[in-house]
């Protein structure tokens, strides 16, 4: 079994010392920067957006992977791909015309995701599969970074492996919240390809060995 992707999600980051964090997932084993953009809308929170995503593209040499946790997301997708987005994430639950939006997303160069909440069927992403490069399975409900992981979706993860092999579709899966050394295994298991951690790699003592160690499990 290959390697997981690491993803240390910046929500999570020190952001007076934005440049210091990137700098640290830089020298890292990580794989990509994992960036969670929330409207207060869609999420109970608010984040950050584009501005924010150019610096960090300005200083990372490591892709960034951008997670919209907001309405309407297909009216920003083109100004994410200019502030340095590799690839671009939507919610199923966000997207009233979801292929469109895929399909503007791949337009732009970009890799396309599709993250469904936890009370979202894997059923309803049977006819999109096929045409995206992610799923983003949340292992938490969106908009809160610090949350308990929801056991279920070691079931749901199995679930899309299974139907991701029977289609045919070259789509990685990413988890998303409360990934830690202990579950990282058991979601490797279960199908996951992609893992993004947020407070359990910067609240760490030692961020770039939990990161070696998240890369190792």
């Amino acid at each position: 079994m290959p390697q997981p992707i690491i993803a240390p999600s910046v929500l999570a980051a020190d952001f007076a010392n934005l440049e210091r964090e990137i700098q640290m997932i830089n020298e890292s084993d990580a794989d990509w920067i994992h960036i969670d953009i929330m409207d207060g809308v869609f999420v109970p929170n608010i984040s950050f957006g584009i501005p924010v995503t150019a610096a960090i593209h300005k200083h990372a040499k490591k892709p960034l992977d951008v997670h919209l946790m907001i309405v309407q997301p297909e009216r920003y997708l083109e100004a994410f791909k200019q502030a340095g987005a590799s690839t671009i994430t939507v919610h199923y639950e966000a997207c009233s015309h979801l292929h469109r939006t895929i399909q503007e997303i791949k337009s732009l160069g970009c890799q396309a995701g599709v993250a469904i909440n936890p009370h979202t069927q894997i059923s309803l992403l049977e006819n999109i599969i096929r045409d995206i490069d992610l799923v983003c399975v949340m292992a938490v409900n969106p908009g809160f970074g610090g949350q308990k992981f929801i056991e279920r979706t070691y079931e749901k993860t199995r679930a899309l492996k299974s139907m991701i092999d029977s289609s045919e579709s070259y789509a990685r899966i990413e988890i998303d919240g409360g990934v830690n050394l202990q579950n990282a295994p058991a979601l490797r298991q279960a199908g996951a390809d992609v893992l993004v951690a947020g407070n359990f790699v910067f609240r760490a003592p030692d961020p770039k060995s939990v990161i070696t160690q998240l890369k190792n499990s």
